[in-house]
């Protein structure tokens, strides 16, 4: 295994270990009937927005357990999915996806080596992990001209997730790694502005808590639905949606 490049780097590798003594996708809050509910949303969200479809050459950011990159790879998209947890990584290959479109790299993405054009780089609550102007620079070098990204990541506005991404004690509780964030949706559109990238879309959405009971799932994504098309309010949504694309040759 590489040395890793930073501090953060290898904070995210000893997070990996620890993850992968427990239920990874219990601590992401995946493993719940919501949780999976919203797993299952989120991937196809991300995957229709980056319009992944058999032969499409697509780059997963932070694949951790393979969870989405599964869901992604029904598509028929040829997929590369990168992860710096050797741990996670393993979790990913048992699941046995077929090896002639899903090729997994242990690196950190910063130093990956990936080789480009994609068609779409995508990824599930994995940009907070990075240094955003670096990794948005390098994403943008990767993409073929009019590719695109889909991403979905934890928004900053939701009450619940302000304090747990800035209260560092409730922050280790969570099962959150030392150095993560969230993002506001207008501050992350300027960034991708000034890196170079055209037809930012930021759009807010889910309510469904990874707690609530499943007999309230139905119920609690029926408000949620109405919640996403109701201006301020909708900006208290747990996460965003993150669409843009390389300018056109």
């Amino acid at each position: 295994m590489s040395i890793p490049s930073s501090p953060r780097a290898s904070h995210e590798i000893e997070h990996g270990k620890k993850l992968a003594q427990g239920d990874p996708e219990l601590v992401w809050g995946w493993g719940t009937p919501a949780g999976r509910q919203r797993a299952q949303r989120r991937a196809e969200l991300i995957a229709s927005a980056a319009g992944l479809k058999p032969g499409s050459r697509t780059l997963e950011v932070g694949c951790g357990t393979g969870m989405f990159t599964e869901i992604f790879a029904r598509t028929g998209a040829r997929i590369v999915a990168v992860d710096i947890s050797p741990e996670l990584l393993e979790l990913a290959r048992e699941r046995g996806l077929p090896a002639d479109r899903v090729q997994f790299i242990q690196k950190g993405f910063e130093d990956c080596e990936a080789e480009g054009p994609f068609d779409a780089v995508i990824g599930s609550s994995i940009l907070h992990h990075l240094d955003m102007e670096v990794s948005m620079r390098k994403i943008l070098r990767l993409l073929k001209p009019g590719g695109c990204i889909s991403f979905a990541e934890p928004n900053m506005l939701n009450p619940q997730l302000a304090l747990q991404k800035n209260v560092p004690w409730l922050k280790a509780r969570m099962g959150d790694s030392p150095d993560e964030t969230a993002f506001v949706r207008w501050r992350l559109a300027a960034l991708l502005r000034r890196v170079g990238f055209v037809g930012i879309s930021l759009r807010p959405f889910d309510w469904l808590h990874p707690s609530t009971p499943q007999r309230l799932v139905g119920l609690v994504s029926r408000l949620g639905a109405i919640l996403e098309r109701v201006p301020l309010l909708r900006e208290l949504a747990g996460s965003v949606h993150i669409f843009a694309r390389r300018p056109p040759a």
